[in-house]
Order: C-alpha cells, then structure tokens, then sequence
C-alpha cells in the first residue's frame, strides 16, 4: 500500500466502546488499532464502524459455513450486530476475505453492500497489505527471501502442492518472508503476501523444508493441542472503503506459551 498521508500507529490497549473516535481524531491518517481482550459476545473485536467490523479470528473457527454445520464465524458476527443494534429481520454482512480454520488473526467484514464492493476491488488489484506471523521448524536457508512457485490445488484432498515451473491448471504464488526471532526448537517468520492463493503460505514454506508447528498436512511432525497450526494473520491494511483514508489492523497474538514467547 503506497500513501502520501503520513503513518500513524494508536495501540489502543483497552476495551473501548467507541474504537471509532481515534479514527475521526486524525481522519487522514494510517491508524493501527490493536485492542486487547477486549472480549463481545465470544468476539474479539478490533475495529468496528457504520460499514467495517474486524475481529481477531480464534483458532479453529470457520468463516464461512461448510459441510461440517458449524456455526461460522459469520453468524456469529451476524447476531451480534443484530443485537447489539436492535436489527430487525435478516441482517446483511460480506465475508470479504477468509483465513484458514486452523489460523488465527485479523478478520474483516462489511456491513454494506457498497464497503463490500469496494473491498472487493483493493483486494483484486493488490492494494491492500497482508503480514502473517509463523513459527516453523526448521531455519530457512536465508534469513529473507521472496518465493516464487506455482501452485496446483488438489479440491479431494484440500490441499495445494507447490512447483518451481508452472504447469497446467496452476497459479502463480509470491511471498516474502523475513527471520525475526530464533526460539528453543521453532524459528518466528514474518510473511507479506504479493499474492493470494489457496494454502499459500504453508504450501510454499512446506516446499522449502520449514513447515508450520501443528501443520500435519504440510508436514509437520506432530499437531498442535488445539488442532490449529501457528500461523497468525498479524496485520490488515486497506483504504477505508468510504473514507478513503489508509488505516491498518493489528490482531493481538494467540494466549499460548509459544506464541507469548515470541514477544
């Protein structure tokens, strides 16, 4: 994302009722809201206005329904705006972009039709900023690199295998990643996304010999207790899609030891 506004971070670190008003306080710009614990009916919610609601996805929930029948997280956010504002009828919200069950972090709806279309077009043309936080086992050869492969989804398995050279039915996949912290036994990388593929992330860091901790799909050894995997959308940047104006979302890490550790 390239703005000439000037970049600003507020860390907002207690439950507000009223997140909006550091947003109208320096309306033109880059705002990072990061609240933490701030906990509304079984969501934790970062950012909430007349046309966005961001939370902070938990592990092991879904997005959007499945074959399984649980309840995603879309209802979820769906009854709690019903009733938070009294809605009668059936309430509208667009699902404007997915993470993974097993993952965790910044989640975005739109509350309108409009917000949604408007989203919909940054994310396809790329103006928007992802960053994701993974803990892998084993140190990537280099300490940063951009990775480039082609990946091929496998729709039975629900998996996606990654290629040096494109081959039919295939899709060009590119991240970078950086090494920002060594633990014990797990290396934390951060990851921003030029593409959006499906398993994109643990698709090409699984290619590369360093899968995710719980990933069994993408060869990890062992899962994790909570049947998630440490892969952590950590920060969303977009436009505001009526304002206009950058703001970013921060979502606060997963209570875990391992995770904390990382801090």
């Amino acid at each position: 994302m390239n703005s000439k506004q000037p970049l600003e971070t507020y860390n907002i670190k207690q439950e507000t009722n009223n997140p909006s008003t550091a947003l109208r306080a320096k309306p033109h710009k880059l705002i990072t809201y990061n609240l933490i614990n701030s906990k509304k009916n079984m969501l934790d919610i970062i950012y909430e206005d007349n046309h966005l609601i961001v939370i902070n996805k938990p592990v092991g929930k879904l997005v959007q329904g499945d074959r399984t029948g649980d309840e995603p997280l879309s209802e979820t956010v769906k009854l709690y705006i019903k009733k938070k504002y009294n809605k009668p009828g059936n309430v509208y919200l667009g699902v404007v972009h997915r993470l993974d069950r097993p993952t965790s972090g910044v989640l975005l709806f739109s509350k309108t039709s409009k917000a949604l279309s408007r989203l919909n077009k940054q994310f396809s043309q790329r103006e928007t900023q992802k960053t994701y936080w993974a803990l892998v086992f084993n140190k990537p050869d280099k300490d940063s690199d951009r990775l480039i492969h082609y990946l091929k989804r496998n729709h039975k398995q629900n998996k996606s295998y990654a290629y040096i050279k494109e081959i039919p039915n295939s899709k060009k996949a590119v991240l970078n990643y950086k090494l920002i912290k060594e633990l014990n036994n797990y290396y934390l990388l951060e990851i921003n996304l030029e593409t959006g593929r499906h398993h994109q992330i643990r698709a090409q860091l699984a290619f590369i010999g360093c899968p995710i901790k719980g990933d069994l799909k993408y060869g990890a050894k062992r899962s994790n207790a909570d049947g998630g995997i440490h892969l952590h959308a950590k920060t969303l940047q977009i436009y505001h899609p009526v304002k206009k104006t950058p703001i970013n979302f921060e979502a606060s890490l997963p209570n875990d030891n391992l995770w904390q550790a990382c801090l």
